[in-house]
């Protein structure tokens, strides 16, 4: 599979994770809908990490590194959404046209 092949792959991946997300928020709420998805993260990552292993004493070696690994994934992929969102803020507050005049 190409590079191209293999990132239109990962976001349409991604995409299907969000879809499901919001249908979960349709019966939850949205930071229960978003700590579940940490928790699976983790636990996806963790077993991601144990099934690379090649013995015990390899995983335990590796731990350290995995977390640093997926921490500074998700902190850059965190930043590059948190940095695209501030385009849904206006200069203007939001509700300014229920604020009373002075």
């Amino acid at each position: 599979m190409s590079n191209a092949d293999n990132d239109k792959k990962f976001i349409q991946m991604a995409d299907s994770f969000i879809d499901l997300a919001n249908q979960h928020c349709d019966d939850a709420e949205n930071p229960l809908v978003n700590a579940s998805m940490l928790y699976g993260t983790a636990r996806f990552s963790a077993f991601i990490t144990a099934s690379i292993a090649e013995s015990k004493a390899t995983y335990e070696a590796n731990i350290d590194n995995a977390v640093d690994y997926y921490t500074e994934e998700f902190r850059k992929m965190l930043l590059e959404h948190l940095e695209q969102y501030k385009s849904v803020f206006q200069e203007t507050p939001r509700y300014e046209h229920l604020m009373k005049d002075k």
